[in-house]
């Protein structure tokens, strides 16, 4: 018996970036049509039950309903059993009720932001990101009917190497001593006190940035950080990045669309388990793209870097060795 876990955010791609950027605008039916070609791979591995995520949209609902005119699915589809609240939180809530179900892989639709909820709910369950978000440096552009044959290979246990399945780092943000959030990509330290419309998009009132990863090709905050000191998702080590008034510049993609000369004081590498204190409170830190954690003056907080971040399938890995394997001249499932 396999299953897998689709978790499709039906607010991602949707953000101000539409707005003051140029953000490629992902609509929610064109990810009803991803999620189609998703389970279509999977039906097509053989895989026996679908948990998802339930949303006000209907996404993967529609996606099913879409489907049965033409292909006989031969899998159950079952909601995850969460209680809906239209926020972020459903990510958390619906990873956390497919780890209780056992599922073998979840394949997520969203940015960055989706991942780092998800990754607060899925243990060791492995994550398939598929891109439709604004920020996508954990997420990649892939198509949907490989993502769903690489998650059900790994479901079935056709691909089970080392190379498939790869640990990621994270951030722990703990305030007064206690781990209250966590970020897969950056951390960034904001001289306002107010949430606002959450997207980060410029880089006015920065005092502080912590990546776990940042490369040339990348875009959004990270971004800085892989034109300073690029460092790639598997490295053993991170980026500590100040901001102040004697400050140099470098050049970065920091949204889509918009490139531009970043200020910035210093730089260093940190290594794995290392901290970074920070001492400017009050402040605002956002983690992944969105301004999350509100810090009042007088508490003390600090940002740790370590690689217990969520397990990631290797989408080429897994379908090369499956292949490899014989996998594919084993399986035959009409659709």
């Amino acid at each position: 018996m396999s299953s897998d876990g689709i978790i499709a955010n039906p607010a991602s791609g949707r953000d101000i970036r539409r707005l003051v950027a140029y953000g490629t605008v992902f609509d929610n039916q064109e990810k009803t049509n991803i999620v189609r070609r998703i389970l279509l791979g999977l039906a097509a591995t053989g895989v026996d039950t679908v948990f998802y995520m339930p949303d006000y949209y209907g996404i993967v609902t529609q996606a099913v309903e879409g489907l049965s005119r033409h292909h006989q699915l031969p899998m159950e589809i079952l909601p995850a059993n969460i209680r809906l609240t239209g926020t972020q939180t459903d990510s958390e809530q619906a990873a956390a009720a497919m780890l209780d179900c056992g599922v073998d892989c979840i394949v997520t639709l969203g940015g960055d932001g989706t991942n780092r909820m998800v990754a607060k709910g899925c243990g060791e369950v492995p994550l398939l990101p598929v891109s439709t978000g604004t920020n996508n440096v954990f997420s990649v552009m892939v198509e949907g009917t490989t993502a769903g044959l690489a998650a059900g290979v790994v479901a079935s246990g056709a691909a089970k190497g080392p190379d498939v399945l790869r640990r990621t780092k994270k951030l722990i943000i703990e305030k007064n001593g206690q781990a209250i959030d966590i970020a897969l990509i950056d951390a960034v330290v904001l001289d306002n006190c107010f949430i606002g419309s959450r997207a980060v998009w410029n880089v006015d009132g920065i005092r502080h940035i912590v990546i776990t990863r940042g490369e040339p090709h990348n875009i959004g905050i990270s971004s800085i950080g892989g034109n300073l000191s690029p460092i790639g998702a598997q490295e053993r080590r991170g980026l500590s990045i100040c901001f102040g008034d004697n400050a140099s510049t470098v050049l970065a993609p920091i949204a889509p669309g918009i490139i531009v000369p970043v200020p910035y004081e210093n730089f260093q590498e940190l290594q794995i388990g290392e901290t970074v204190r920070i001492t400017s409170a009050p402040c605002l830190i956002a983690v992944d793209g969105e301004r999350e954690i509100e810090i009042p003056a007088g508490d003390a907080v600090s940002i740790r870097l370590t690689f217990e971040g969520p397990l990631v399938v290797d989408m080429k890995a897994a379908l090369a060795e499956a292949a490899a394997s014989g996998y594919f001249r084993q399986t035959s499932v009409q659709l």
